[in-house]
């Protein structure tokens, strides 16, 4: 059976987040770069993988995917490994909804108005930065009323939540802003501070 092919590039927060998905699967795999900001703009061919010219997208065995959530679980149901699924209907709900709020209320804010806008804008948008700041807060301070007792986000055991979650935030504390604001949060900070050490965030760091 050939590998998986995974379309994109390491900088994406939603690559790494299929890649981590692959990782803790232990499932091989190849990334097929493909730089959405290129100056060309993104390849023809692409488009065939994924109409909009986002990514990722997906292929294993002739049977194509785009959209990280239906990948990661795809990824999860398909291959053999440990699951990455809660099995009750409501604990496996709760780690939809974290994901859905992290699509919907944390990426945006925290990935470019905080932190993309501060390291790569020469003359930062300061009430951008303000504004995004105030939107994490609100998602972490709810992330945090989510969070079950436990390591993870769902408790004890890793799940899709915490491999959403973790290419997000991870990008936020590049910043001293993010950082700051993480502290406030013990209970985020200390699963973030775990995620960190697994191998499967070290294997999918941007390289260079």
């Amino acid at each position: 059976m050939a590998k998986p092919v995974v379309y994109g590039a390491d900088y994406s927060v939603y690559v790494r987040i299929v890649r981590l998905a692959l990782e803790e699967k232990g499932v091989a795999y190849e990334l097929m770069p493909v730089d959405v900001f290129a100056a060309d703009g993104v390849p023809g061919w692409y488009l065939e993988h994924h109409p909009f010219g986002r990514i990722p997208a997906f292929e294993h065995d002739g049977f194509r995917l785009f959209e990280t959530s239906a990948i990661a679980r795809y990824v999860d149901e398909g291959f053999a490994g440990p699951a990455l699924q809660p099995t009750d209907a409501r604990a496996r709900a709760t780690m939809n909804q974290m994901i859905g709020l992290l699509d919907a209320y944390a990426y945006r804010p925290m990935v470019w108005d905080v932190a993309v806008e501060r390291l790569e804008n020469p003359a930062p948008d300061e009430a951008l930065i303000a504004r995004g700041l105030q939107q994490a807060a609100t998602t972490l301070r709810v992330l945090s009323s989510l969070k079950a007792p436990g390591p993870w986000l769902m408790g004890a055991g890793l799940t899709l939540a915490d491999l959403h979650a973790a290419p997000i935030i991870g990008y936020f504390l590049n910043v001293a802003e993010g950082q700051s604001l993480l502290a406030e949060f013990p209970d985020i900070q200390a699963w973030w501070n775990g995620f960190a050490q697994r191998a499967s965030f070290a294997h999918t760091r941007k390289s260079g």
